[in-house]
C-alpha cells in the first residue's frame, strides 16, 4: 500500500521547525518520524504538506493510499491497526484524524473507527525533547533487534546494564558511557572523542561527532553530520548543526544548519522556578508549557555569536543571526540580525550567501526550492519584525 504522511492544521503549532519541513521530518529519538514509519511499514513514504513546501516535498498518490498524520509517533499497536484499515476507513481520536485509507486526500463521509489507546502526537515544539527520552528507547529497540554491535575500543568505560550499540565505522576512545537509564546508540561513521562523558539514553547519528571532554546528559540526540561539545542535556539537534565548544544547551531543540558560538549558554530554568511560557506562531502570543525546564528552540539556518545568552524559553525563527551582550528577546523572528541592543532585517540575499557557503563546506547546495521556501518565510514574518514598521 502507498503511504503518505500528511500535515494537518495543527502543524503550525510546531513552527519554526515546520516552516521548513513537513512535521514528519522532525527528528525525535534516533530517527525522524518519517524514518520510523518507513522502518515499521517496510516501504518508503511521501508527504502532503503546506503549499510553500509542496514543490520540495511532493506527494506520491496512487489509486489506494494510506494517509497517516505526520505528527503521529508510531508504536506497534498503532502500526498494526492502521495497516489493517479498509478502503474508505479512518482512525480517529477525539477530533484528530490519525490515519485513513482512500483513493484521494479526502476523508469526508468515510467510516471512522475511534481509537481509545494511548497516542503520542507532536502538539507543541517542546514535545520534541519531552518525548525524546522514550523515543530513543523505542528507536534503539527497532534498529538493533537481532543485530550485533560493532566492537568499540577497550579504552572506553561502560557503566550500567543497557547496551552500547555501534554501527559500522563508529569510533569512540577513552569515553565514559553510563547506560544506567538507557542505551547509547552510535551511528554509522560517528565519532566520540576522548574524555567525553555520556549518559544514556543517547543517540549520536551517522557522521556526527562528540568533541573532547563533552558532558552529555540523558535524553539527548545529536543528528547526522552535527558536531557537539560542552554540556548538553535532554536536547535534540537536527542534522548539519554545530555546537562545537563549551557552553550549556539544555531542554532545547536546534534545527538544521544552525551554529552555536563558543561559550554560549541557554537558561532552562527560571530564577523564580515558575512554569515556562513559549512563543506560539498560531496565537501570536506566549503560552504556558506546563514545564519547569524549557530552553532554546532555534529554526533552520539560524546562528549565534560567541558568549550569546538565551533566556528561558526562547524561540528563534529561521535564518536569524544573533550576537552581542545581554539577553535577546524571548522570540526572535526569522531573518533577524542583532541582539539585546536591537535588530535589523537580515535580507534574504545576504542570508542565502551565508547558507550557500555553509552548505558547500558539506558538499551540498542551497536549491531553488530552498530559496523559494526561505523567501516565503521572509515575507510571512514581516509582521513580527516590528522595527520595519
Amino acid at each position: 500500500m502507498n503511504t503518505i504522511l500528511f500535515d494537518d492544521e495543527q502543524v503550525a503549532h510546531l513552527s519554526p521547525f515546520t516552516l521548513t519541513r513537513p512535521a514528519a521530518l522532525i527528528r525525535c529519538g534516533i530517527l525522524t518520524l518519517a524514518e520510523k514509519w518507513e522502518l515499521l511499514l517496510k516501504h518508503p513514504v511521501s508527504f502532503i504538506t503546506r503549499s510553500h513546501l509542496a514543490a520540495k516535498y511532493p506527494a506520491n498518490e496512487t489509486g489506494d493510499n494510506l494517509y497517516i498524520n505526520g505528527r503521529l509517533l508510531p508504536d506497534p499497536e498503532l502500526v498494526d491497526i492502521i495497516s489493517k484499515l479498509g478502503p474508505d476507513q479512518g482512525l480517529i481520536q477525539a477530533d484528530t484524524m490519525l490515519a485513513f485509507r482512500s483513493g484521494s486526500f479526502d476523508h469526508e463521509g468515510m467510516e471512522t473507527i475511534a481509537y481509545h489507546g494511548p497516542v503520542s502526537l507532536l502538539e507543541r515544539i517542546h514535545n520534541i525533547f519531552t518525548y525524546n527520552h522514550s523515543q530513543i528507547h523505542f528507536d534503539f529497540d527497532t534498529l538493533t533487534r537481532g543485530r550485533q554491535s560493532q566492537a568499540i575500543s577497550s579504552t572506553n568505560t561502560v557503566i550500567g546494564s543497557y547496551p552500547v550499540f555501534a554501527e559500522e565505522g563508529a569510533t569512540a576512545e577513552a569515553a565514559v558511557f553510563n547506560t544506567t537509564e538507557g542505551p547509547v546508540y552510535l551511528g554509522k561513521d560517528s565519532e566520540v572523542m576522548e574524555g567525553a562523558l555520556i549518559r544514556g539514553p543517547f543517540a549520536l547519528c551517522e557522521h556526527a561527532t562528540v568533541k573532547m571532554g563533552a558532558k552529555i546528559y540523558t535524553g539527548t540526540t545529536i543528528g547526522p553530520h552535527s558536531k557537539v561539545g560542552g554540556e548538553v542535556s535532554n536536547s535534540v539537534i537536527f542534522a548539519y548543526s554545530n555546537k562545537g565548544h563549551d557552553g550549556f544547551l539544555g531542554n532545547s531543540v536546534l534545527g538544521e544548519w544552525c551554529n552555536i558560538g563558543a561559550d554560549s549558554n541557554n537558561s532552562n530554568l527560571k530564577n523564580n522556578y515558575e512554569q515556562v511560557k513559549l512563543w506560539n506562531y498560531v496565537t501570536g502570543n506566549f503560552e504556558r508549557t506546563g514545564l519547569q525546564f524549557c530552553g532554546l528552540f532555534m529554526g533552520d539556518h539560524s546562528k549565534c555569536g560567541i558568549n550569546t545568552m538565551f533566556n528561558t524559553g526562547t524561540v528563534v525563527g529561521v535564518s536569524a543571526n544573533i550576537f552581542g551582550a545581554g539577553f535577546p528577546r524571548n522570540f526572535v523572528p526569522s531573518f533577524s540580525w542583532g541582539g539585546a541592543n536591537g535588530f535589523e532585517t537580515y535580507q534574504p540575499k545576504k542570508a542565502f550567501q551565508t547558507a550557500e557557503i555553509v552548505m558547500q563546506r558539506r558538499g551540498m547546495s542551497l536549491t531553488e526550492h530552498d530559496k523559494d521556501i526561505l523567501n516565503y518565510i521572509f515575507n510571512e514574518e514581516t509582521i513580527y519584525r516590528n522595527w520595519e514598521k
